[in-house]
């Protein structure tokens, strides 16, 4: 398998960002990700989809979209949406509704920043999902930067020091948000994992002092989704490479990398049983038992992880192994000292033991 790194949930002027999409795959090419998923409010401009070159290295540009009911107040319910031949938020009114005309006309649905919560000190209200009960949606945005500045900005001068100073912000996704990703795939439902970005490289003032805070460079270099395809997949075709690039978003075939302490690449997990191996977002019969094994690409703080629940830790090494007889859903993650802090580092979706 091939893995390709793919940054996802951005926006260009065409809704509240700032740049263009031609700006967005330059700095995708200064960072090195190979795909960017643009995904602007309400709007699906695909005309834009395509490859940027530079030297020896190409980027991909795909476009999806992130709908909401724009007439709610407060805004909630924000769905990624990505592989729908078709412009989605006619179907924003019911978050349900929604989710069932994404998956009928074939495409992806994510909810995004699911536990985002309000941030008083920005004038930033809450966006979170309320709908508790919501079925058939394909996997959560499990780690979404821009959230995650609202919860260390308490107050005003937090948020200046974080606007200034981004490189201290990330320590993982919310632990809220994590178990409640366990609990769903406890109770047998298959719900695959992404991490965003929420880019919109904004211009912000304070008196005479100007900056763009969270340059699109600065998003492509942090909190990534590495996907796995198959080696001949990612050959220019552009049909051939979107198919491949929304078959392992949609399976869970991958994992989310905080990609700024330490190169996340080349992180593995796998799944061998009796008679087949297993990838992430794969399924395998526990019969006669499965070993799985982890190879992180340095050293760092290990976990395995059983229907949420922690069963084996193991501290430096970069490979584990441990046989299982149990069925349940099994991940990986993966955390690393930066900064003067032990921050997440990688957090893979799951194995389905059954």
């Amino acid at each position: 398998m091939r893995e390709i790194i793919v940054n996802l949930h951005m926006h260009t002027r065409y809704s509240d960002g700032t740049g263009l999409h031609a700006d967005l795959a330059q700095a995708a090419l200064d960072a090195g990700v190979e795909v960017i998923l643009v995904t602007d409010h309400n709007v699906l401009a695909r005309c834009f989809e395509g490859y940027t070159r530079r030297e020896r290295k190409t980027v991909l540009l795909l476009v999806g979209e992130e709908v909401h009911d724009q007439a709610r107040q407060p805004q909630k319910n924000h769905l990624l949406v990505f592989n729908a031949p078709r412009e989605m938020a006619t179907f924003a009114h019911d978050p349900q509704t929604l989710i069932d005309a994404v998956r009928r006309e074939g495409g992806l649905a994510f909810l995004a920043h699911p536990t985002d919560q309000a941030c008083p000190s920005i004038k930033e209200t809450a966006i979170n999902w309320v709908l508790d009960d919501a079925q058939n949606f394909t996997g959560i945005e499990l780690w979404n930067g821009l959230s995650e500045f609202k919860t260390v900005s308490p107050t005003r001068l937090h948020a200046y020091f974080h606007a200034f100073f981004p490189q201290w912000i990330a320590t993982g996704p919310d632990p809220l948000l994590l178990a409640r990703w366990d609990a769903l795939l406890a109770a047998g439902r298959k719900v695959a994992a992404i991490g965003g970005s929420d880019a919109h490289a904004l211009h912000v003032s304070a008196g005479p002092l100007r900056r763009e805070i969270f340059p699109y460079a600065w998003h492509f270099r942090t909190i990534n989704t590495h996907l796995l395809v198959p080696d001949e997949a990612f050959c220019g075709d552009l049909e051939m490479d979107r198919a491949a690039i929304y078959e392992a978003l949609g399976r869970g075939r991958g994992f989310v990398g905080y990609d700024l302490p330490a190169p996340t690449r080349g992180f593995r997990f796998s799944a061998h049983g009796r008679d087949m191996q297993a990838q992430m977002g794969d399924e395998i019969s526990v019969e006669g038992g499965v070993t799985l094994q982890a190879l992180l690409p340095g050293p760092a703080l290990g976990r395995l992880l059983k229907d949420g629940r922690v069963i084996r830790q193991w501290r430096t090494r970069e490979a584990m192994s441990q046989v299982i007889s149990e069925p349940g859903a099994y991940r990986v993650e993966a955390y690393i000292h930066y900064l003067g802090k032990q921050r997440g580092w990688i957090f893979s979706n799951p194995i389905y033991l059954r």
